[in-house]
This record gives C-alpha cells, structure tokens and sequence, in this order.
C-alpha cells in the first residue's frame, strides 16, 4: 500500500536560493524538451499520417523523434559544460541539480506529450501542453529515497537529508505511519513557503478493494448540485446543504489589494509585495473552499448510505461563454454575456468537480461508491408521478393540488437522480418539440417519496391562500 504524507519544511536562506536555482533549471530542461518534441511534430507528423510507410522507408527521418530516452541521454552532455539560455543569456548549471529532478521531468514531459498525441488509458486525449512559467512551475520530485534520509524524528520536527541539499527541518503536525518505507520525497513552493510530499509504502497492508455494492432505495442518496443563493446540495433525503461562497466573501479584499497592486510601477518592490498579498488571499480562499467540501463529504458519508448518485455535471460546457451577436452592419448586440460571467464565476466557486472527486475519496475509504447520473430532464419529471412539471428554470416550487403538498425543484430533482442510478427513472420522448414521459412507477415507491417530501419540508401541508382586494 502507498499513502502520501505533506508536510511543511523550513530551509535556511542558502537552501532558499539553491531551491530557487533549482526550479530555474529545471523549468528550462522541461521548457527546451518541449519545443524538441513540438518542433519534430510539426515538421514530420502530416508527411507520417499520410505515409504511415516512411517509417520504414527513411528509417533516420523519424529515428531522431525525440522521445523519453534519446532526451534523458542528453543530460551527461548538458552537464558539461554551462547552457546559456538564448532570450536572457543567462547561464545554467545543470550538475547543481540532483540526476532523478531532471530524470523525472523528462518522464513528465514524455506523459504530458503523449496524453495529447495518443490519450490516456481511456483513450480521452488532454490539451496541448503549455511551456512552463515561474508560476506554473513550482514542484520538483526526487524520484528515489529511502529511510536513511530520515535523520533524526523528534515529537514535532522531521530532520531529513535532500541530496546536493542538506538537512532540512521539517514541520511534523502529524506522525509518520508506523511500518511505511520512504520510497519518493517531492518538494513545492507555494507562496506561504515550502511544502514536502513524502510518498510512503508498505507492502504488508494490502490494497483495499472493496465489495461490489448492490444499490437499494434505502442504502442510496441522490445528490443534486445547487447554485441558488446559499444552498450548495439538495439531497434525496430531503434535506439541504449550505454553501460556503468563499471566493464571494472575499470578494472584496482581493478587489481592493488588486486595485493598489495595479497602481504601483511593474517591477517595484511594493507591487511584488502586493502581489504576493494576492496571492496568499486566494491561497486562502482555496484552502478554506477544500477544507469546506471534506467537511461536507464526511458529512455525507457519516449517514450511512452506501451508493452515492450526484448528477454527472459538464462544467466546461456550464462555464462557457455566450455566442457573440451581430447585426447587419457588424455591429455587436447585447448577448447576456455580463450576468452569464457572474454565473461563470459561481460555478467556479463551488467546484463541484473538486467537490464530488473528494467525495468519491471518503466514500471509497468507508466502502462506498459514487456512481454519477446524467442529469438529463432530472430536474423537470415530478418524481412521484412522473409528469413535466418544472417547464421552466424560473419554477423553484410546484404546489401539488392533489396530494395538498409543496414540492422543492431541487430536493425533486435529487430524488430523481436516485431513482436514475436504480433504473426506476422513466423514459424521456422528444419529438417535434414535444416532450412526452413513457413509463410507470410502483405505488410503493410513490408513497415513499410523498412521506419524504411531507416529512422534510416544513410548509408541506400548508395551503397557498388567495387573497382578494
């Protein structure tokens, strides 16, 4: 079994400077790998897709492709002499660097390539990968270590070697596992200080696989993804969660540091000072969404349902911008764009994606399962009688005169996911703009879910008065 422990390490200031060196070095050696391969790419790969033959025929053209191997080669001759760099005319010293830093930024030069030439293990191809930045550029990994670097454990502190380094002073808020080999450290630079990511196995325990869960109504939970004023999850359970909104918050703040930060001269040392005053805000407000949605994950996993429903959301497609809108003359026309950027932003603030990968983590620890459902016409069928009621996104209540109840859009909607994920939901016809419901339920389950929804809400037996003038 492998687990990953992080810690937060202290360097002195030489240590400092040498780890800044580091990642100057290391993010040129990823940067120069990259336009090898982009460079062969684009020179060679229509005349492959064309001639898939020339392989064979001209067997030197493509066997300089610059691949995992021919580029780590390149290393004993880098290092003998200092590389300048071409735009600044900086000079680098390879041999600073520890072997395994820059041998395993060839193999993430190599995955990062190949995921968006060939695609990964499912065969989904990724986006092109981009030249590193100072920003974008932050951790390097020393690819094998092993216990005796540890030297000297204390109650609270960690003393660990790094080679070509030294003896760092490791913060330890919490103790190493018992029985776990060191086997790779990483280190990170974030903008509160450096981070260390010790990898840790132990080939004793075995990894956990847990059973096959058969779904039942009452060992599963349909949940649905809120964005309406402080409601984060609407569960099948007929309760609500509260959303945190923490980029919303602090708002404020980061437009206030943003507009002094702007006003300063680029390259002054108050603007950097600014900067990195930014940057800790949204450091925080990340920190602070994350340890929101772990909460928010053992929450839901401390109920103790097995099978978790969320609906299967595509957020690029959500966060995407309007269509741009001309008229006859090339004039540009109001497209809805300003409120859809608010909305953008709101779902960005919530990070269901983030939020419903930890989930599917916490569940997996308790031996559960998160199994996603396309929310496809969830959020319109009436979940217990299986008609269209909720025509429109301006409908967040239905008033039910025959069963004298009030049904919540969101709370409906989550029940409908459940009842997607144990194949109760009905089929959905569209024809001609019409769109017709074709299937029955059991009067059973009806009954059940009308007991949810009177039990859960408050004003469900509440009658809407007429009022006369």
């Amino acid at each position: 079994m492998k687990t990953t422990y992080q810690y937060k390490f202290y360097p002195d200031t030489n240590q400092k400077l040498e780890l800044n060196d580091w990642l100057r070095i290391s993010r040129y050696w990823y940067n120069r790998q990259l336009g090898e391969r982009f460079t062969w790419w684009q020179n060679n790969h229509l005349q492959l897709q064309a001639f898939p033959q020339w392989k064979e025929i001209f067997p030197t053209l493509f066997g300089n492709r610059p691949n995992y191997y021919n580029q780590k080669l390149q290393l004993p001759i880098i290092k003998q002499d200092l590389v300048r760099v071409m735009h600044s005319g900086e000079l680098l010293d390879f041999t600073r660097v520890d072997s395994t830093i820059l041998q395993d930024i060839c193999k993430r030069v190599d995955e990062a390539f190949a995921r968006y030439i060939l695609g990964d293990c499912n065969g989904k191809r990724s986006g092109k990968p981009r030249f590193k930045t100072e920003a974008s550029f932050r951790t390097m990994t020393f690819a094998s270590a092993n216990d005796d670097w540890i030297k000297l454990v204390r109650k609270n502190w960690l003393y660990l070697r790094l080679p070509k380094l030294g003896v760092v002073k490791v913060r330890m808020h919490r103790p190493l596992p018992l029985g776990f080999k060191l086997k790779q450290v990483g280190v990170t630079k974030k903008v509160d200080g450096w981070y260390m990511q010790m990898c840790l196995e132990d080939t004793s325990v075995p990894e956990f696989n847990p059973d096959s869960i058969t779904p039942t109504w009452e060992n599963s939970i349909g949940l649905d993804a809120v964005l309406h004023e402080d409601d984060y999850l609407a569960t099948s359970e007929g309760t609500k969660l509260a959303s945190l909104k923490s980029l919303r918050r602090n708002q404020h703040k980061l437009d206030k540091i943003s507009i002094d930060r702007n006003k300063r001269k680029r390259g002054s040392k108050s603007r950097r000072k600014l900067a990195k005053k930014e940057a800790r805000r949204h450091q925080k407000i990340a920190r602070s969404r994350k340890d929101f949605q772990y909460k928010t994950a053992h929450k839901l996993v401390r109920t103790g349902k097995k099978v978790f429903f969320p609906e299967k959301l595509n957020l690029q497609g959500l966060s995407k911008r309007n269509a741009p809108k001309q008229d006859e003359d090339g004039k540009y026309l109001p497209n809805g764009q300003s409120a859809k950027s608010g909305l953008n932003k709101s779902w960005m603030d919530a990070a269901f994606g983030q939020f419903f990968e930890i989930l599917g983590h916490i569940a997996g620890k308790a031996g559960a399962v998160v199994i996603p459902q396309n929310p496809a016409y969830s959020s319109q069928v009436l979940s217990y009688r299986n008609e269209i009621v909720f025509t429109d996104t301006d409908i967040p209540e239905y008033w039910d005169e025959k069963e004298m109840l009030k049904v919540d859009r969101d709370i409906n909607a989550s029940i409908n996911l459940k009842r997607l994920g144990l194949g109760i939901f009905p089929r959905i016809r569209r024809r001609s703009g019409k769109i017709s419901v074709v299937g029955t339920m059991e009067e059973s389950t009806a009954k059940e879910i009308i007991d949810i929804l009177k039990k859960t809400l408050s004003d469900a037996y509440t009658i809407p008065q007429v009022i006369s003038y």
